[in-house]
């Protein structure tokens, strides 16, 4: 198995407003959501509640954490290449954090490397928010603070295919097209979590698209750095 694949742990999350309702907000943080909305608010007839429902889950201020999932690869049987699955997921945000948590700190942070789509900009510090904000403290391998560039052991599956342009974004969705690995998709995205979670009250489906994310992103990883597979790539979920 090449080197590389060895200490890197794959990893996505998924999140949803910290409540159903806006208006289960207490008034401060209604007052704040509402200045906040205003800059996100795309014509006059959106109203404040509109835009909580459809965009508080990507703000760690005013969302939650339901769903982590990993992958690492392994050398299977006669060498053939594995990617071993888990997924933390439930109600309960700073169980499944501390749970997390407990995972990240049996690995080594001085060489074992995190991997997520738009990582940098999403998954790791919303991890990080959230952890602190339920009052866990941070795993080494995630409190990159002070540390040097070169010193953060992150990769970004988006800003490797960036090459050095700042502008564009590039979904894992797209990306997985490209490069013909099947989707994640399967009638859930990203934007329907919101909905299954509190309406459809469907945990376990969240956790399965979180799963084929994490799969996706595996994949996607090996295309990136130009490593080809002899077999097919073999999935196991624990």
């Amino acid at each position: 198995m090449n080197s590389e694949l060895r200490d890197i742990l794959f990893l996505d999350i998924e999140t949803v407003s910290h409540t159903d309702d806006f208006n289960s907000l207490d008034e401060r943080l209604k007052s704040l959501w509402a200045r906040k909305a205003s800059h996100l608010r795309r014509d006059t007839t959106q109203t404040d509640e509109q835009i909580y429902h459809d965009r508080a889950a990507i703000f760690a201020e005013f969302g939650k954490i339901i769903c982590i999932c990993v992958g690492k690869f392994y050398e299977g049987e006669n060498g053939a290449l594995t990617l071993r699955t888990k997924a933390y997921y439930g109600d309960d945000e700073k169980a499944l954090l501390t749970e997390f948590k407990c995972m990240l700190e049996k690995l080594n942070a001085s060489t074992e490397k995190l991997c997520a789509h738009n990582g940098k900009e999403f998954d790791f510090p919303y991890l990080c928010r959230r952890m602190l904000v339920n009052g866990i403290q941070l795993p080494a391998i995630l409190n990159i603070s002070g540390r040097k560039p070169w010193e953060v052991q992150h990769y970004d599956t988006m800003e490797l295919w960036k090459f050095g342009d700042y502008k564009h974004f590039t979904s894992l969705d797209l990306l997985a097209a490209i490069f013909d690995i099947p989707s994640s998709k399967n009638g859930i995205d990203g934007s329907k979590v919101n909905h299954v979670y509190y309406v459809e009250k469907d945990l376990a489906k969240i956790k399965d698209y979180c799963l084929r994310d994490v799969e996706v992103l595996a994949q996607l990883f090996l295309k990136l750095r130009g490593i080809s597979l002899e077999e097919a790539l073999i999935i196991q979920s624990s």
